[in-house]
């Protein structure tokens, strides 16, 4: 089983599947979607496999390869993934699965066909596979701007009303980020042809590299920027809000689900590692935008009276305790960090499905739209709840594990930090309860009287909403199980995770 290519597969089976999906013809939408959940569902047994043949006390990269790419510029097609890297690519194949069920009966605008949507959501899937996968900086900054492309056409051509803006606006933003990060990858090759007298983008190579602290700082900075407009932290969310608002629900649960880890991961992944120094310098204003991003962000979600807008800003506060895990530099914390990241993906992607079956039966994005539910669907309303509880980090989800760890592995290190954040555990519990109050108990909308003979008017009585369908259930039902299983019990999710974090910090240098 180890020479079995995973992480290449991975990438290419994706890859492969959108281009058979798009060159589908039109009239064949029903097998595009098929191939679409058969390739998904592929991936997923692949990340199984790649699991399950992955040793934690072994090597710190394994299912390694590595093919010369660019050879002039020391460029390779290099992957290879720790435990940090694996558990990302396990929620990327456990997500889509489920995004494409949860969309298996969406139709297509006038302006767009399916065909193309599963085309595009293949193909995000094979460009984030290739991000946690690379282990060449050069591949992983094409795959981090690569990803930009199919998430830029599944929110501009299905999202909803304000898709343009919205589309437009993530792309700019991460663009921008992205070449800013591109600058310092050079200055990076730079740096290590003048120390190694030849170029190179290796991460096991430029992680030994002894550079200069003020030189440090400047490469950290460029590849921050890239990862805090990707986290997003605050001040660089607002894309955050309203491409999660208006992109369709794949792309939403996608997007917060894994997309935005990518800037948590390469805040350990490479401004850790490479900028040691630079990084302990910084963390703490890094640890007051992750701080300010609680707080912030949480409030922000309390006001909201739309369910996709508060569901991001959600997210946004949930980003800060997993930077301020990473950057208190201690082993708890860290493992908290990523064990968040993985839990936040299945909870926020549980909550992002769940609200999206809420805006189909409505058809409305507001909160007051949707008062009544848990009498009229009271599957759906439970699902609701437990997608909810599982945000404010309840114990007994697995969200708690996450928060837990990055509180007091924090603590020693960073108290007045810690203490600060804490507050937003208090703004959570109120912004989710609300939220669960108004939708699941609050009182239906309002209804209006319609005009009938005689001039006498008559009260249009509410259609009642339908509660969850077999395949529904049937798309929630993995997700919840994990909620509920990596809550109980998440010590096989902290075993895969703990030799790569120390690994991590051991190349930070003297962290706990």
């Amino acid at each position: 089983m180890t020479d079995v290519p995973w992480l290449l597969l991975m990438i290419a089976v994706p890859a492969v599947g959108a281009a058979v999906v798009a060159a589908l013809p039109p009239a064949r939408e029903a097998l595009a979607r098929t191939v679409t959940l058969a390739v998904g569902l592929l991936v997923l047994l692949l990340a199984v496999g790649a699991t399950a043949s992955f040793d934690p006390g072994g090597e710190r990269f394994q299912h390694t390869s590595s093919v010369a790419w660019i050879p002039d510029f020391g460029v390779s097609f290099a992957l290879g993934v720790d435990g940090i890297a694996l558990v990302m690519l396990l929620l990327t194949g456990v997500l889509v699965p489920v995004v494409v069920g949860a969309s298996w009966r969406d139709t297509a605008p006038a302006r767009a066909s399916m065909r193309a949507f599963w085309a595009w959501l293949l193909l995000l899937e094979a460009t984030l596979v290739g991000v946690f996968a690379a282990t060449d900086v050069f591949l992983f900054y094409v795959f981090f701007e690569a990803m930009l492309v199919p998430m830029y056409f599944l929110i501009g051509s299905f999202g909803g009303p304000g898709r343009q803006y919205a589309a437009v606006k993530f792309f700019v933003y991460s663009l921008l980020g992205g070449l800013v990060m591109l600058a310092a990858v050079i200055g990076l090759y730079v740096v290590s042809d003048s120390a190694l007298g030849e170029g190179t983008f290796a991460f096991d190579a430029l992680r030994q590299l002894d550079i200069d602290p003020g030189v440090q700082k400047l490469l950290f900075a460029g590849f921050f920027l890239a990862f805090a407009i990707k986290s997003p932290l605050v001040p660089f969310h607002t894309w955050l809000p309203d491409a999660g608002a208006e992109a369709p629900i794949a792309g939403s649960v996608l997007l917060v689900g894994v997309l935005d880890k990518v800037g948590t991961y390469g805040f350990l992944r490479y401004c850790l590692p490479l900028f040691p120094d630079a990084s302990r310098d910084l963390a703490p204003w890094v640890l007051v935008l992750a701080v300010a991003g609680v707080l912030y962000a949480a409030l922000l979600a309390v006001g909201q009276s739309d369910l996709k807008r508060l569901v991001s800003y959600t997210s946004i506060a949930h980003f800060g305790f997993i930077a301020l895990g990473i950057f208190a530099f201690t082993t708890e914390a860290a493992t908290g960090a990523v064990v968040y990241m993985v839990n936040h993906g299945i909870a926020t992607g549980l909550l992002f499905v769940v609200v999206g079956m809420v805006i189909a039966r409505t058809g409305s994005r507001r909160i007051a739209d949707a008062g009544g539910l848990a009498a009229t669907a009271p599957v759906l309303a439970g699902v609701f709840l437990v997608a909810g509880l599982a945000s404010l980090a309840l114990p007994g989800t697995g969200s708690f594990v996450g928060e837990f760890l990055v509180l007091i592995g924090a603590f020693p290190e960073r108290p007045v930090f810690t203490i600060v954040a804490t507050a937003g555990i208090v703004l959570a519990a109120l912004y989710v309860l609300l939220l669960v109050q108004r939708t699941l108990h609050g009182p239906p909308p309002a209804e209006e009287p319609a005009p009938v003979g005689g001039g006498a008017t008559a009260v249009a009585a509410r259609t009642r909403v339908r509660d969850l369908t077999r395949l529904e259930t049937a798309v929630v039902a993995p997700l919840v199980a994990l909620v509920v299983v990596l809550g109980v019990y998440p010590q096989p999710l902290i075993d895969l995770v703990t030799p790569a974090v120390e690994a991590t910090l051991a190349d930070l240098g003297g962290a706990r």
